[in-house]
């Protein structure tokens, strides 16, 4: 009996019995017929599901990231670009892997060994950058276990520089920083002046690692059952300590400044290609793309889920969380770059005081008060210098709020070097920083469970035996990345966590999203997707999506692509080195083997694109030398028998007695050789 149309849909779309990826999902009647799907886990409810997306793809990012590309490239013209990106080629690409995972229902590598065999690899290096990606964000994870468990004293540990027993005097290395850099530097990392130097491994951060891991194993250990019930909190706290984080925040002095700082717009900033490529790499990074998580995720789904609903309220609401975090962000930068300014005023006018008390009678003195410096504003002051600056000596500086804002605003050093610094000057600073670090911890965890997933799920789905031991598989897992992840806790450490984020995922993540959309849109057919999503929802998507994803998103990952390859062969990698010596930080470019090393990470997670095709290619041509080899037997076969009716019936030649001759000699080779049945003889003879 044939399905009746499905409504909205067009007589000429395939009905689901002939269309490929549809046929290995599911019956006519809509009920899974895949083996993977019978005993498959599912979400307990849709909110679930939509929390383990939300907290997956917000993460640490939206918190200093986007932020810090925002400041840097100008304000609200990158928010305008960043949203234009973010329809054209993120939403699209989002209900790409979305909907793949839903139907297919499987992990990443079963996702795109259906789509293609060829393109199996694709799913390994999802797993290969998922697993590096992991190694390096429980690193942060322990970072965040460490501030928050000092967060709990008073004052608070990075608010004062330490002082010297022997000398009684502020250390140097402090005095010439900051307490938040000297403690964050120092005291937390004990880091190297490089990446040459290894030292000894941090004890202190190595237990929280062991904790680290050992929470995300035991939230990973039952699978979604366990992961979702922990996304219940870790999905929504951090949004409540935002808002009262954004409350208190624009209750201080600078919030305003901040505001305006952040979301001023510089158009001139679009025709720089770095801009566009920033932009679209966090447009890329925000989603989560290209990991499998998403997909891991969608393939625990009921089959005719909104998803398309799902990938525009996902994508809306990472924005929405990227837009608050910069006000909070800002907000809080703002109160701590006036506070900083304005003791700049008060050194400075100070200094004027005791140059006037001393008999001086220049011609540039100030007009304002210069007895009581605290009453004198910033905009006066700055006024005066910008007219008579250059007539100062250097010991009087300017007080730029813009400049101070520049400062430390960009991935580790916002968290735990400027926003630290600002919580400091909060009163109740404890209760402010437990919450703040607290919050990073959650933000970690949820994608931190999702990049897991995005490893375990197509490995138990891909091996059976695996997936029979889901548990064993997970310990090992965890125990497997806190073992490679040692390397991140000597005091070098720092050096290899920021390697890995700029080029241990990039490239491969752009990579594999360029075949993703290679292998939908071109190699499955965009018209043959869209016709089993129609199938899977009961209505049939925008045909937009058709040239989006076969046009559009294909040419602006390869751009991407193209951009980031150009950038890493005219620039040689450089990482930021901290000098105990000086108290500051340096662009140090990377040794020769530290190259090497990144560029094996690099190859690393690509290879299993090319290796996947290959092996999948000679299968085939083994595959079908044996098919043909099956053949020949056959048809010799097939001949064989064919040519016995006529022996059988060729009557022998008889002797003149009229019975058989003795013996009778068949034509047939020794290959083919056949004695003739007994029971035809029989009936031969009965004839005659």
């Amino acid at each position: 009996m044939e399905k009746p149309p499905l409504p909205g849909d067009d007589d000429d779309v395939p009905r689901l019995e002939e269309s490929h990826s549809a046929m290995a999902l599911m019956s006519i009647d809509g009920v899974e017929s895949d083996e993977a799907g019978e005993d498959r886990p599912a979400w307990d409810s849709k909110l679930q599901y939509v929390l383990a997306q939300v907290g997956f793809s917000v993460g640490l990012g939206n918190v200093w990231r986007f932020p810090y590309l925002c400041h840097q490239n100008g304000g609200g013209a990158f928010m305008v670009l960043y949203v234009m990106l973010l329809v054209v080629v993120g939403v699209p690409l989002f209900f790409m892997e979305l909907a793949a995972g839903q139907n297919i229902r499987q992990g990443s590598i079963g996702v795109w060994k259906h789509i293609s065999p060829r393109l199996a690899g694709i799913g390994y290096s999802s797993c290969m950058v998922c697993f590096f990606v992991a190694l390096y964000y429980n690193v942060i994870i322990a970072w965040s276990l460490y501030y928050l468990g000092n967060s709990f004293q008073y004052p608070l540990p990075w608010q004062q520089c330490p002082v010297e027993v022997s000398s009684n005097k502020t250390v140097k290395e402090c005095a010439a920083s900051s307490p938040t850099s000297y403690f964050w530097f120092r005291k937390a990392l004990d880091i190297s002046d490089s990446i040459d130097q290894s030292g000894e491994f941090n004890p202190l951060i190595t237990g929280c690692l062991l904790a680290a891991w050992t929470i995300v194993c035991l939230a990973m250990i039952k699978g979604i059952k366990s992961s979702a019930k922990v996304m219940y909190f870790s999905s929504v706290f951090p949004y409540a300590v935002l808002f009262c984080f954004l409350i208190r925040g624009l209750m201080l002095d600078g919030a305003i400044e901040g505001i305006t700082y952040m979301f001023y717009p510089k158009l001139e900033i679009w025709m720089e290609v770095k801009v566009w490529r920033q932009a679209a790499t966090q447009v890329f990074f925000a989603l989560g793309l290209g990991y499998g998580s998403v997909i891991a995720y969608s393939s625990y789904n009921p089959i005719h889920n909104n998803c398309h609903r799902d990938a525009i309220m996902v994508s809306t609401i990472n924005f929405m969380t990227s837009v608050l975090a910069s006000l909070v962000v800002f907000v809080v930068l703002g109160f701590r770059a006036k506070n900083i300014a304005l003791e700049c005023v008060v050194t400075n006018v100070g200094k004027m005081a005791e140059m006037a008390a001393s008999g001086s009678s220049e011609h540039w003195w100030p007009w304002f008060n210069m007895s009581d410096p605290k009453s004198v504003d910033l905009q006066d002051y700055r006024q005066w210098y910008s007219h008579y600056g250059n007539q100062l000596g250097p010991n009087i500086t300017d007080c730029d709020l813009e400049q101070e804002m520049n400062k430390g605003v960009e991935g580790t050093g916002l968290a735990f070097i400027a926003f630290t610094e600002a919580m400091a000057q909060f009163p109740a600073s404890p209760l402010w920083s437990a919450l703040f670090f607290l919050m990073l911890l959650n933000l970690g965890l949820s994608t931190m469970f999702g990049t897991m997933q995005g490893i375990l799920t197509p490995l138990m789905d891909n091996f059976k035996l695996l997936g029979r031991h889901k548990t064993m598989l997970t310990v090992f897992s965890c125990i497997l990345g806190f073992l490679i992840g040692l390397l991140f806790t000597q005091r070098s450490g720092n050096y290899f966590v920021t390697m890995f984020d700029d080029y241990s995922a990039t490239l491969p993540l752009i990579i594999v999203v360029v075949f993703e959309t290679i292998s939908v849109a071109w190699i499955y057919g965009a018209d043959r997707f869209l016709d089993d999503v129609a199938v899977m929802l009961h209505w049939r998507p925008p045909v937009i999506y058709k040239y989006m994803w076969k046009y559009v998103c294909l040419l602006a990952m390869v751009g991407l692509l193209a951009a980031s390859l150009l950038r890493m062969v005219f620039k040689r990698p450089t990482y930021t080195a901290w000098n105990h010596t000086t108290g500051s930080e340096s662009s140090l470019e990377y040794p020769g083997w530290a190259l090497v090393m990144l560029s094996m990470l690099i190859v690393t997670a690509c290879l299993p694109v090319p290796a996947g095709y290959l092996h999948s290619l000679l299968t085939q041509r083994r595959d079908q030398a044996e098919e043909d080899e099956s053949e020949r037997h056959r048809e010799r076969y097939s001949k064989c028998h064919s040519a016995e009716p006529e022996l059988n019936n060729h009557r022998p030649l008889l002797d003149e007695e009229g019975s058989r001759p003795r013996s009778t000699f068949l034509v047939l080779g020794v290959d083919h050789y056949s004695p003739l049945p007994q029971q035809e003889d029989e009936e031969e003879d009965t004839e005659l």
